[in-house]
């Protein structure tokens, strides 16, 4: 069955794009992640332009976060405080990130640099995780099952920073600079990948902030709704590239999927979600990578927002 899609000016299987929308709803909450670094690459593979897949794709993102967000409430998982700050620095991020995809859009270079930040970043941010799980495991598995001991609490350069603040839910006492810091990186992600940021903000609040794994998912959700949404207004607005038939197909799945998700989650040791999250990460930019250096089947392509 197909449906046309007016903004990105083609035709899609109606199955297809549900089926997407549950898969990446499910693994936003058992991940913890938007799920918009895989859906919008996903987009872009079956041929939605990249400026829609990214405007369209952050709409869904709210979706799956609020479903994910509240099967995580209720089990006592989120720091709104924490998430609060993150928020301040994501609206911030997301409103400079538009800005910086409208300016590469106006200068043609906006598919180029979706793609080029998706490699870098799922690339680096996949080989970290990847190697710092296997670790935790092995670590885990010598000392006879007890889980490895994180090294969030030594005190480092990061312990001295002014402006501190307790997050009680979080068990810690830092400056609020780094996770407004970490808001405002992921807030500019946000607007110029189409995503919500998850999976560079999961790792910095595991890593750099030494929270817990089991409330980084549901303040990691609880944050990714606002900044999305934000983002989403600012792409329909600014920049014309948001599909709303896409959109609420991808929604209705998302929704659904993302309740199983946070069901399974809840099943899995810290370990195992973190290394197969980092898992699909370097899978997905491995076919990004790959997609850029192959040779393209047409030598010259119509990009929607160019003059023709």
């Amino acid at each position: 069955m197909q449906i046309y899609l007016p903004i990105a000016e083609m035709s899609v299987n109606v199955f297809l794009i549900l089926g997407m929308g549950g898969a990446i709803g499910f693994l936003s909450g058992l991940f913890g992640v938007g799920g918009g670094f895989l859906m919008t690459p996903l987009l872009i593979f079956i041929g939605v332009p990249p400026a829609v897949a990214v405007g369209t794709e952050a709409n869904q993102i709210v979706a799956s976060s609020v479903s994910g967000v509240l099967a995580h409430w209720r089990r006592g998982n989120v720091d709104i405080k924490m998430g609060v700050v993150l928020l301040i620095g994501g609206l911030i991020g997301s409103f400079l990130g538009v800005i910086l995809f409208k300016f590469l859009r106006s200068l043609g270079q906006i598919d180029l640099a979706i793609s080029l930040s998706y490699v870098f970043f799922l690339g680096i941010i996949g080989s970290l995780m990847f190697l710092e799980s296997l670790n935790s495991i092995f670590k885990s598995r010598r000392s006879g099952g007890a889980p490895a001991k994180r090294g969030g609490h030594r005190h480092s350069w990061i312990h001295g920073l002014p402006f501190k603040m307790r997050f009680r839910k979080s068990k810690l006492y830092i400056s609020a600079i780094l996770p407004l810091a970490v808001g405002v990186i992921v807030g500019v992600l946000a607007a110029i990948m189409g995503v919500g940021g998850g999976f560079v903000m999961v790792p910095a609040m595991i890593y750099l902030l030494g929270m817990p794994t089991q409330v980084v998912i549901g303040t990691s959700l609880f944050q990714i709704i606002f900044v999305t949404a934000n983002t989403t207004f600012l792409q329909a607005t600014m920049n014309q590239t948001v599909d709303v038939v896409l959109a609420l197909l991808l929604l209705v799945a998302a929704v659904v999927g993302a309740q199983i998700g946070a069901k399974f989650g809840a099943k899995l040791k810290a370990e195992q979600l973190r290394i197969l999250l980092a898992i699909m990460v370097l899978a997905v930019c491995a076919k990004l990578g790959f997609d850029m250096m192959s040779t393209p089947t047409e030598f010259f392509t119509m990009g929607i927002g160019g003059k023709h």
